[in-house]
């Protein structure tokens, strides 16, 4: 009889652990690349892009107007998502890394995989990661941002890799899709070392460099669309943690066979019906498992779109991938880093809500701190705020005080409710009035835009209400000065963080880390 009662305490101990584990939902990211908050039939109902699969996430789920990458470029945007900390805290002040950059994140950086994984989640990261790797060298040793890529050993192991930073599981691509090396990675080794030189390509958009004998550009998003899937199903019973970075629609506008042709507009929205696709992949798989209701899908962008994608065709079939919002990829205006925002969990968010709150990539990592109800150490996320409230819209207030934009210059500018503040007179990137053109024909080096009344930002308020331009300035002054954006101790950043950089109130670039190559490919 006692050996009976063991038994049965054993079990019923075992369901108790393992109810535990299912009250804790799967989390799934899915961040593409360069895609416009325009390109998604649900925030522009004058697009022209087939995406059903997103838009039935809308439907189902809940909606964010107001949401923003916390750079208008790739790396330091995941850099935020990882850490719950703005990127120019950073030693990366302006522009992105290259795939053999030195590492972005420091080895004392609490991350937001460290931090899941520590609470009983499996973890896996597949797909792009661009924040830098250290690679075994043909001499022995590893890699450091001088190395040539003729000197690298693609043979041996990989340091830096996200399993190094909390995930458990990796596989996927260095940098972005354009960036050499042409080659998977699965944890700490590629999948394939057998490389041949490849010239690069004006026409697709990819730059010279060593390709794996079977890299196909073409069939990426399937692989790594199958990668996710098997993740899901070996991990379904448990609770898990996905982060899935896509490399599309970022060039080279590579879509697979089934899409090419497929929207009748230009290869970058066959791209982008390819990337909708994924998402319907994802969601069938987690049907497929059972596992729908307690899994929370979050799908977003890193930036805005690009130029590369053939804007002038667009704007003919009357589309825009900026939608109403000025600027893309790169600036500093809205339609660099305002992004589509749409989180699905059925057992907690009401389906259709539509939220016109602020929130911005950062925000990610105290999210998922409080849905886990765990508390964060002190010194970690400095900049993360949880919108949890908002997912169960219970009425709780979401107190936000205020969110900092970066461009790809390193153009700050300070989101507070309906005010927004520019420090600088142009787009801080690529479009036009460039800060240097901003400065010779002397317009205002601050920009000031009611976003309620003027979300195309053409009506700089900067002279009528110079208050207001003192205020916001004021309050970024002591973010940056702080360290942190949350409440807490002061903290230092990791270098100093200069508002302006020149003389004459224009930012100007940092030559660090600084790509080279034709913007269009960034």
């Amino acid at each position: 009889m006692r050996i009976k009662r063991i038994i049965v305490v054993i079990f019923l101990l075992l369901i108790i652990k393992a109810n535990a584990q299912q009250s804790k939902p799967n989390i799934i990211y899915i961040l593409c690349d360069d895609l416009g908050i325009g390109d998604i039939k649900t925030y522009n109902p004058q697009g022209k892009i087939a995406t059903p699969n997103v838009d039935k996430m809308a439907a189902d789920g809940i909606k964010f107007t107001d949401a923003h990458s916390s750079s208008s470029v790739c790396t330091p945007s995941r850099y935020s998502i990882m850490t719950g900390r703005y990127n120019w805290r950073s030693v990366l002040q302006s522009s992105v890394l290259v795939s053999y950059s030195k590492p972005l994140i420091e080895d004392t950086t609490y991350t937001q995989p460290q931090m899941l994984k520590e609470n009983g989640y499996k973890t896996a990261c597949i797909g792009k990661w661009h924040l830098g790797m250290t690679w075994s060298t043909k001499s022995g040793g590893y890699s450091n941002d001088t190395t040539s890529e003729s000197d690298i050993d693609f043979s041996g192991p990989i340091r830096n890799t996200p399993v190094h930073y909390g995930f458990d599981y990796y596989f996927g691509i260095a940098a972005s899709l354009d960036m050499s090396p042409y080659l998977y990675i699965e944890n700490d080794r590629a999948t394939n070392p057998k490389t041949e030189a490849v010239p690069g390509d004006k026409a697709m958009h990819y730059r010279k460099g060593v390709k794996a004998s079977d890299f196909d550009f073409y069939k990426t998003l399937e692989t790594l669309s199958a990668k996710a899937d098997n993740y899901i199903t070996e991990n379904s019973g448990a609770p898990f943690f996905l982060y899935f970075a896509l490399p599309s629609p970022h060039t080279p506008l590579v879509p697979g066979k089934n899409f090419q042709g497929k929207s009748g507009i230009n290869t970058y929205a066959d791209y982008v019906m390819e990337t909708d696709w994924v998402v319907g992949e994802i969601m069938k798989s987690l049907e497929k498992n059972g596992i729908t209701n307690n899994t929370m899908v979050i799908f977003t962008s890193d930036n805005g779109y690009a130029p590369y994608a053939d804007s002038a065709t667009l704007f003919a079939h009357g589309h825009d991938p900026s939608y109403i919002y000025r600027g893309y990829k790169a600036d500093i205006w809205d339609g660099g880093h305002r992004i589509p925002f749409i989180v699905k969990w059925p057992t907690v968010i009401k389906p259709g809500v539509v939220e016109n709150k602020t929130i911005s990539l950062v925000d990610l990592m105290a999210t998922t701190a409080d849905i886990l109800q765990t508390p964060l150490p002190e010194t970690a996320a400095p900049d993360s705020y949880s919108f949890l409230p908002l997912l169960k819209q219970k009425g709780k207030s979401f107190d936000r005080p205020a969110i900092v934009h970066h461009s790809i210059n390193g153009n700050f500018a300070i989101r507070q409710g309906k005010w927004k503040l520019i420090l600088g007179g142009g787009s801080g990137g690529w479009a036009k009035p460039s800060n240097e053109e901003a400065a010779h024909n002397n317009l205002p080096k601050f920009q000031l835009y009611n976003m309620d009344a003027d979300p195309s930002e053409k009506n700089n308020l900067q002279a009528s209400f110079p208050a207001k331009v003192k205020e916001l300035y004021a309050l970024l002054e002591k973010i940056v000065r702080d360290g942190r954006s949350t409440a807490g101790k002061k903290l230092e950043n990791d270098v100093p963080v200069d508002l302006w950089k020149t003389k004459d109130g224009m930012p100007s670039k940092i030559k660090t880390l600084e790509l080279k190559d034709d913007k269009n490919h960034l």
